[in-house]
This record gives C-alpha cells, sequence and structure tokens, in this order.
C-alpha cells in the first residue's frame, strides 16, 4: 500500500492512531494532515472500529438543562438554527443527524402529551430525547444495534417535573427502543401511531454502519428509492388517519449537476397515498462561502448545496384523488421584461439558499442569475401569466434570435389558484420547449416558482416542474431557494401555536430552477 506523507502506511497501526486521536479530540482536519488521510477514510475507521459513525470518542455528556432557551416554534416556511442545539444529551457527535429544534418542533405542532411518535431511523436517539423531554410516548428503531446502544446512553437522563416544570406535560414516558429494519413494520399495529418524525439516511452519501446488508445508505439512488417506497408503505399502515409523517432529506451532486433526491423521495410517499401539507426548507449554516470554495464555486459554476426538504405528509382520511382546481381560462399571455441590474451589486452567491434584505430580492436575484449564467450579457426574461388570455408575443420569437440566458418567471401565480395546476405545467413545459431552441450550447433556462396551497393541502409546484420537464436536451443543473430576511425572522415576534388549532405555516421561500442545455 502506498505509504502517506509521514511514511505510515494505510494499516491497523495508521487506524490505531487515528483512533486514539480521536479519543483525545483532536478536530479530524488536524488528522487529516498529520497522517495524510482523507476526512471519508477517518469516518471509514471509525464506523469499523465503533460499529457506528460518531465524530467524538468521548462519552462525557454533563447536561446543563433540559430544554432550549427561549424557544418559539418556526411559524414560516424557512427553518434556520445556526445553533444545531446542546440541551439534554443532544449533540453532533453522530454523524449526519439532525437538529434536535426539528423534531421539537414537529412535534409540538402535530402531536399533544400522551401521544405515540415513531422515528424508524433512531440513530442516536434525537427524535426519542425530545419525545421524552416533551411528554410523548416514543417507539424508535434503528437497523443498527451500535446506534441504538448509543440512542440507549442518550437517553439515560432523569426529569424532574419540580425542576423542569411544563404546564402541558401531566406525565413523562420513557421512550422504546428496537432493532429493526425500516422496511418491515410488521411488529407494529395498523393505525397505531399519532406522529411519524425521522431522518432517512440519503442515498450513499454518509454510510452509518460497517457495510451492514440492510443499510439504506449504501444504495444509489434508484435503488434507494425503490426500497424507501417499502418504507413509506408500512408507515401509511401504521399511522392513524388525518395524522402527520414528517421526514428530513436533501439533495446530492453528480457531474456538476444536481439530483433532486428531495422532490424524488416526496414523490415515493405521495405515490403510497400520503398527501403534502406543508414542505419546509431547512438552511444549513456549515457552507463556505468565502476564500477557497467561493473561487470553486465561481470558477466551476456549481452552488454548494445549503438546504435540505422538511416534507410534512398526513394520511388522509380518504383516498385522496386527484382534484381539477378550476376551469378558468387556460390560455397564456407572455412578455418579455427588461433585466435592469444597477451599479454595486453584492457579490455573487455561492450557495443554494439566497436570503435577501428587505424590499432587495427582485433586484439582487437578477443580478445573480445575470452574472453566473448570462455570457456576454445575452439574456432574456419572459414572464408568463395563466390568467390572461391570448398567446405569444412579437417581442419572443423561438429560434431566431441566440440567449444564453432565458429566465421564465410566473408572478401572477399565487394562492388564489384561479387556474388548473395542470395547464400551469402545461404553460411551464411548452415555453421551456420553445426556449431551448433559443439559448446557445451550454446554455441556460431558469424558471421561477413557489409552492402554493388549495384546500387545505400544499402544492409543490417546484417539484411538479422538475417531475414535468422530461426533455433529454436540458439537464438539471440547480435547485435553489429564494428569501428575504423579514419573511425568516416571523418566529421571533410570534408565540406558539394555538393547541386546538393547527396553523399553516406562511410560505416564505421561492424556488429558481436552473437547467442547462446539453452541448
Amino acid at each position: 500500500m502506498k505509504p502517506n506523507n509521514n511514511g505510515i502506511k494505510y494499516s491497523e497501526e495508521l487506524k490505531k492512531s487515528i483512533l486514539e486521536e480521536k479519543a483525545r479530540g483532536v478536530p479530524d482536519i488536524e488528522i487529516g494532515k498529520k497522517f495524510g488521510v482523507t476526512y471519508k477514510f477517518i469516518e471509514k475507521v471509525i464506523t469499523q472500529q465503533k460499529g457506528v459513525n460518531v465524530s467524538n470518542l468521548n462519552k462525557n455528556k454533563r447536561i446543563k438543562y433540559l430544554s432550549p432557551p427561549n424557544f418559539k416554534l418556526e411559524n414560516t416556511s424557512v427553518w434556520s438554527f445556526k445553533q444545531r442545539g446542546n440541551w439534554a444529551t443532544h449533540s453532533g457527535e453522530y454523524r449526519g443527524n439532525y437538529s434536535p429544534y426539528i423534531p421539537r418542533n414537529i412535534i409540538l405542532r402535530y402531536s399533544r402529551p400522551g401521544d405515540m411518535v415513531l422515528d424508524i431511523f433512531c440513530g442516536a436517539g434525537t427524535t426519542a430525547i425530545e419525545a421524552k423531554l416533551l411528554g410523548r410516548r416514543c417507539i424508535a428503531s434503528d437497523i443498527n444495534e451500535k446506534a441504538i446502544e448509543l440512542a440507549r446512553e442518550n437517553l439515560d437522563f432523569q426529569i424532574n417535573p419540580l425542576v423542569f416544570p411544563d404546564d402541558s406535560v401531566k406525565t413523562y414516558y420513557e421512550p422504546e427502543l428496537y432493532v429493526h429494519d425500516a422496511r418491515d413494520l410488521s411488529w407494529l399495529a395498523d393505525e397505531s401511531i399519532d406522529l411519524i418524525c425521522t431522518h432517512p439516511p440519503y442515498a450513499n452519501i454518509i454510510q452509518y454502519t460497517d457495510n451492514k446488508a440492510a443499510d439504506l445508505s449504501f444504495l444509489d439512488t434508484e435503488e434507494f428509492l425503490t426500497e424507501m417506497n417499502k418504507v413509506a408503505s408500512e408507515c401509511f399502515r401504521v399511522l392513524k388517519t388525518g395524522k402527520k409523517l414528517a421526514l428530513l432529506i436533501g439533495d446530492m451532486r453528480r457531474k456538476k449537476h444536481v439530483i433532486p433526491l428531495g422532490f424524488m423521495l416526496i414523490n415515493v410517499f405521495l405515490q403510497v397515498g400520503f398527501t403534502l401539507r406543508e414542505l419546509i426548507i431547512k438552511r444549513q449554516h456549515n457552507c463556505k462561502t468565502t476564500g477557497f470554495w467561493y473561487e470553486k464555486s465561481i470558477k466551476n459554476n456549481f452552488l454548494l448545496l445549503a438546504h435540505e426538504y422538511l416534507p410534512v405528509f398526513e394520511k388522509p382520511l380518504t383516498l385522496n384523488k386527484h382534484k381539477k382546481v378550476s376551469e378558468k381560462d387556460t390560455s397564456l399571455v407572455r412578455k418579455k421584461v427588461p433585466l435592469i441590474i444597477k451599479k454595486h451589486s453584492p457579490s455573487l452567491e455561492t450557495t443554494t439558499v439566497w436570503i435577501y434584505p428587505e424590499g432587495q430580492r427582485d433586484k439582487y436575484l437578477a443580478h445573480n442569475l445575470i452574472q453566473r449564467y448570462a455570457r456576454d450579457g445575452k439574456h432574456l426574461k419572459i414572464a408568463i401569466s395563466p390568467r390572461n388570455c391570448g398567446y405569444g408575443t412579437k417581442d419572443f420569437a423561438p429560434g431566431r434570435d441566440r440567449y444564453t440566458l432565458i429566465w421564465i418567471d410566473t408572478p401572477e401565480v399565487d394562492d388564489n389558484l384561479s387556474f388548473r395546476i395542470e395547464t400551469y405545467l402545461e404553460m411551464i413545459r411548452i415555453v421551456v420547449e420553445q426556449s431551448i431552441n433559443s439559448v446557445e450550447q451550454g446554455g441556460y433556462i431558469a424558471i421561477g416558482s413557489k409552492d402554493l396551497r388549495c384546500d387545505d393541502k400544499l402544492i409543490p409546484c417546484a417539484k411538479l416542474i422538475v417531475d414535468e420537464l422530461k426533455n433529454e436536451r436540458i439537464w438539471l443543473k440547480e435547485i435553489i431557494v429564494v428569501s428575504e430576511e423579514n419573511d425568516t425572522e416571523l418566529n421571533k415576534d410570534r408565540g406558539c401555536v394555538d393547541k386546538d388549532k393547527e396553523e399553516e405555516l406562511k410560505i416564505s421561500h421561492s424556488y429558481i430552477l436552473v437547467y442547462e442545455k446539453k452541448s
């Protein structure tokens, strides 16, 4: 085996040295430099040795407090937790686990004290810890027995109601932990669960076990989605009607293009019968936006993935049948819209989440799209309307002119839905197909969209557009989330939700889908 920079071969001696450094609390970046190994190699060594993918080998967990200070429920569709949360026994040592703020918000919003919460990808027990703290019964399972051992350690704490008072909680429950495959919940009765809150692995991104046969984290995308269909079917069976399922999932990147794993997994759960109630964007704050990564993002024209999806599904009281929204006018008007960029514009965005100052969204968004995707200023913005009559415009003749960026926007699409959703998608498809002929090879088509509500359901328009566009001449480059600072901070001014009424989240984000024309 080829020796590293220090002359030590990739051997048992090297693995032992890495584990010793980890036990002393040495950061991974310093271990990598010292032994000339990659981050993935360090992960593999730890997983092989411990049977679970953890970043911290120390077990000293002194509890400082049992609840987050100044906590308030999130009230918008963009959730941002700069501090992941370290109350009770929560920590970030388990690779890929989610912030405890997520299950805390989900459990408080969609369940009541004494309800049964299920987590089928338990990991280190984040959901189970929150269920215990919030007075919910909980069943948590994982395919990895070592993860369950870690979760059991994390749940080994006492709650003194006199010291930790909560007027809404009368009884606290110890979670039940099991080693089971999430694809087979036959050990659970039909309609026995009040809420499912879980964080499945991402297809072949982070491995949580040492190559365990049933570990879904080793599967590539198509096989992962096939197996997750079994998970979704079992979840549908055990969940009570009218109750919710929430899960966190993110996208992947291959060959500088995004693979919309989040949208794909949403489809899996919709196909087994769930309806979509919310589509929350969870921001990530571990993405570098300066220095090396900023230069790489500009040079190679890709954005760092800085968001994940938190869809909230509902098991409907009756089987969901597609309902037409309206039979009103299905015609289309398109018009050419000038893009004006003022001087002294901000620096380019380098992640997939673009948050702008209040009132500056349109200006900053146009600047970033043009500077990143429009070469030589050859760009065109087309606004389409599903309400007005007429079709076509003299300002845009498909195939006559050539552009490096065509930006398709639907500014009149809102929650009124005075048109059929099928019409909206058909319009997008037609305009995209016509625009392809006007885009230079290697150029881009950007599509603006936002999620909508209808009949207590959420219509994920961006996901539906991705589903609709199967043209072989283009491929998905980026999924960008756009919002304004004031829209992501509403929760600071609002209290808890009404326990007798489930409040909808304010949809505070929109999307830009960027497609690249294949060379």
